[in-house]
């Protein structure tokens, strides 16, 4: 056994709230992106994981995280909590960090025992909160305990985002389409399924990433929409049935174009069904196409492949975005450490304009489709 982890005077002590099952869960990927050294700023010291140091123990996935554990706390003396309350006091002159990566529902209540756990920044994943009431309630406690938080909105610092926003910037009058695919089966089950198992909806969800680099670059917020075009050809919303027998209506695919009140205009695709290859264009007042970087490009797939040997089974998705997830813990976590800026990392008011966009977007367009 080594000695209980400890940060130094230049790292943040990061509390992991929600590791989940080894291979499949977010916060596994984040744990072991830190344990990696991956993030200099980032010593994970502390992990809380009600389910399986629970009621999941025992049950798929339970072993497996039996065994993290045990290597975790052996080779890294990283400490295991059932709960945030279980958590030792702050040391004096350290910062800590809470990372939060759990189920979205949960988030308010683990924002508030974060707080209480003494930690001065808290990282949460998107969307936040469901609802954009609670996320200006959070907003308004972290406000008033002077903690900061930052949100995994990891398409802001991504290479293809980055490369396309600087390319656009050059040539006047030119236009961004950020586009965004998965790699669902074009069947009714295949939807059906993810539709369930995404209730909140397509834009909350899948293209909420879109939504907050229009909030972060674009000057994209409800207030300021000045016109809403739907692509009726691309775009389609469905009513399909999920595993449990429900209905459920969403889009399976959308592209709009938002222009705004200050002068700005920006498109977003969205597709469920296609495929593994997002990436963001620009193109010319005619709407030629001048320039395109994708993700995974030349670079993530090397990166990929090295990955997949080392994490075999793990999520494909992991994979392609690990620079980018290093990028962002690494920081916040300085910022947590030593007050440097954040750079282009969203915050909770880019959260807010990015929910409250969907939650404007969504019915306005199935209307639109109906």
């Amino acid at each position: 056994m080594v000695e209980a982890a400890t940060p130094s005077s230049s790292q943040a002590e990061v509390v992991l709230i929600g590791c989940g099952c080894p291979l499949r869960g977010m916060g596994w990927y984040h744990a072991v992106q830190m344990l990696g050294g991956e993030c200099p700023s980032a010593k994970l010291c502390h992990i809380v994981e009600p389910w399986f140091l629970g009621a999941g123990a025992s049950g798929p996935g339970g072993p497996e995280f039996a065994e993290f554990q045990k290597k975790s706390e052996e080779e890294h003396g990283v400490q295991f909590h059932k709960s945030v309350a279980d958590l030792p006091p702050v040391a004096e002159g350290v910062k800590r960090l809470a990372l939060i990566s759990g189920r979205t529902v949960d988030n308010p209540r683990l924002l508030s025992e974060a707080i209480s756990a003494g930690c001065s920044v808290v990282y949460l994943e998107k969307p936040g909160a469901p609802t954009v009431e609670q996320l200006r309630e959070m907003k308004l406690e972290a406000s008033d305990a002077n903690v900061q938080i930052c949100m995994g909105y990891n398409k802001n610092v991504c290479k293809y985002v980055r490369k396309a926003r600087e390319f656009a910037a050059q040539i006047p009058g030119s236009h961004v389409t950020f586009v965004s695919n998965n790699t669902y089966e074009p069947t009714a089950e295949s939807l059906g399924e993810c539709f369930e198992r995404n209730a909140e909806g397509m834009l909350k969800n899948m293209a909420i990433h879109e939504l907050a680099l229009l909030a972060s670059f674009y000057d994209v917020t409800v207030d300021n929409i000045a016109s809403v075009v739907v692509d009726k050809e691309f775009s389609s919303c469905q009513t399909l049935k999920g595993p449990s027998g429900k209905e459920w209506t969403d889009f399976d695919k959308v592209k709009f174009t938002i222009k705004t009140k200050t002068g700005k205009e920006v498109s977003v695709q969205a597709d469920r069904c296609g495929g593994d290859t997002s990436y963001a264009m620009v193109s010319d007042e005619d709407g030629k196409e001048l320039f395109r970087h994708s993700m995974p490009d030349e670079e993530d797939r090397a990166n990929v492949a090295v990955l997949e040997a080392k994490y075999p089974g793990a999520m494909p998705y992991f994979f392609s975005q690990d620079p980018d997830y290093v990028t962002v813990k690494e920081r916040v976590a300085k910022l947590c450490a030593t007050g440097e800026e954040a750079k282009d990392i969203a915050t909770i008011d880019i959260a807010i304009a990015a929910l409250s966009v969907a939650e404007y977007l969504t019915p306005l367009m199935k209307e639109e489709l109906a």
